[in-house]
């Protein structure tokens, strides 16, 4: 099949996707198999190698994210049960006022984006935010998108994070000019991307915070805002030193195997758990029978969402078996375009043909790599930006962050496009334009 006919196909089967989810209300599930089938079938994969591939997709995207939704919801719940959420909420809005909230999510995201990953980071506040706007009477999602925004930035730009990390090596930039240049680049695309759209976005969608625990009693206290701190950042801390061991801990192996075994995003959230679980009986007068409770419950209501976000990893590896990201790869090289244009844009291709952004990443820096040669004057670091801001760019049904938004924001499909999407594509834009500005200036 041509590279034309197989990126109709591939659109053909996105458009599919949209219609059976939102006008004919099918399970997102069954909506995402079918769409795979038709683009396996499509190609001549058949439907048992198609079904093959969906259920690899599926099992290596629920392998990898399920254990950290899991914990991330049960911590989630003890935050939110305890009341934790509720004190860790008003002291930030005091310290920052109601009128500067926007403010206090930013700094939130940035702290806990820098070295969490995305989903991590938007389990872990997502009882902060939905407190902060029930406190702050301010709409819902003109707080859930600036952190969307920021957690995405820090995701897709600044190592440690496993992309930028990727094409640092590739490429041969230097770290510490790629986290100077994301910062200074990503703090005004999240900036645009959050903040600002959100202004409209809530204009035109409507959403409720989603209720993560039930009335508490008047009488129950709650934990106090230094456990509270405890227990949110104890997760950020160990990731943290996992990242300091990445970079600078290789001479001591004990060292080094200690510190990225507990600082790797399961380890470290089990831990949260179970501290969240002690400090907070303790501080609350829960009984273990409620914590146990709290932790069944809250796993039990994600997992439909966990499925769901695994479809999408299997449609995404379908697209990717049917070499829908090479046709578009190769579609963006016929374009002769200036070279940190074309990297955005190879990016960007398979970013909107797989749905993942590590993936996008990798591919573009190793598609960019044997052309630094006939390049010397290129600014190597400003090219793993603009790799990672491609990255970003048009998350729809294909990508598993876009169904970890619907399910932990509470929205519905039409307004995950709205919202989500759109987010993400000015992430992208903004950020490209950003990069090509600081380029033109120096």
């Amino acid at each position: 099949m041509g590279s034309s006919s197989l990126l109709l196909l591939a659109g053909a089967a996105v458009v599919l996707l949209v219609f059976l989810v939102t006008w004919r209300q099918w399970n997102a599930f069954i909506a995402l198999l079918a769409a795979a089938l038709v683009v396996g079938c499509g190609v001549g994969f058949g439907p048992l190698a198609t079904l093959k591939h969906f259920q690899d997709g599926l099992g290596a995207t629920v392998g990898g994210i399920a254990a950290v939704i899991g914990l991330g919801a049960m911590l989630g719940k003890l935050l939110s049960e305890s009341g934790a959420a509720q004190v860790l909420a008003a002291r930030f809005s005091a310290f920052f006022g109601p009128k500067r909230v926007g403010w206090c999510v930013a700094a939130l995201a940035v702290s806990v984006g820098l070295v969490t990953w995305f989903a991590v980071g938007l389990l872990l506040l997502l009882p902060v935010i939905a407190t902060l706007s029930r406190e702050t009477k301010r709409p819902f999602l003109m707080l859930a998108i600036p952190l969307l925004a920021f957690l995405s930035v820090m995701h897709g730009l600044m190592p440690p994070h496993p992309g930028p990390v990727t094409a640092i090596a590739a490429l041969g930039a230097n770290t510490g000019a790629v986290l100077g240049w994301g910062f200074l680049i990503g703090m005004p695309t999240a900036a645009v991307a959050g903040p600002l759209f959100a202004r409209m976005a809530t204009k035109r969608v409507t959403a409720e915070a989603p209720v993560l625990a039930v009335e508490r009693p008047v009488e129950r206290p709650m934990p106090g805002f230094g456990v509270t701190l405890f227990v949110i950042c104890l997760p950020v801390v160990l990731m943290l030193l996992a990242t300091a061991a990445e970079l600078w801990g290789h001479g001591n192996p004990a060292v080094f195997g200690f510190l990225t075994a507990v600082g790797h995003p399961v380890f470290a959230l089990a831990l949260a758990v179970l501290a969240g679980g002690f400090l907070f009986q303790r501080a609350c007068g829960f009984s273990r029978v409620e914590i146990l409770k709290f932790t069944e419950t809250s796993v039990a209501s994600v997992g439909m969402s966990v499925l769901v976000i695994g479809a999408g990893g299997g449609f995404a590896r379908v697209l990717r078996e049917a070499k829908v990201a090479d046709a578009m790869g190769a579609a963006a090289a016929g374009m002769h375009l200036p070279p940190l244009l074309y990297a955005w844009l190879v990016a960007a291709f398979i970013r909107v043909a797989t749905g993942s952004s590590t993936v996008a990443i990798t591919a573009a820096a190793g598609v960019m790599g044997p052309l630094l040669a006939s390049h010397p004057e290129l600014n190597r670091e400003l090219l793993v930006i603009s790799i990672g801001c491609g990255s970003l760019f048009l998350s729809h049904l294909n990508d598993g962050g876009f169904w970890i938004v619907k399910e932990s924001l509470g929205l519905t499909v039409g307004q995950t496009l709205r919202t989500w999407t759109v987010t993400e594509t000015i992430i992208g834009l903004a950020g490209l334009g950003f990069t090509l500005l600081v380029n033109a200036l120096l």
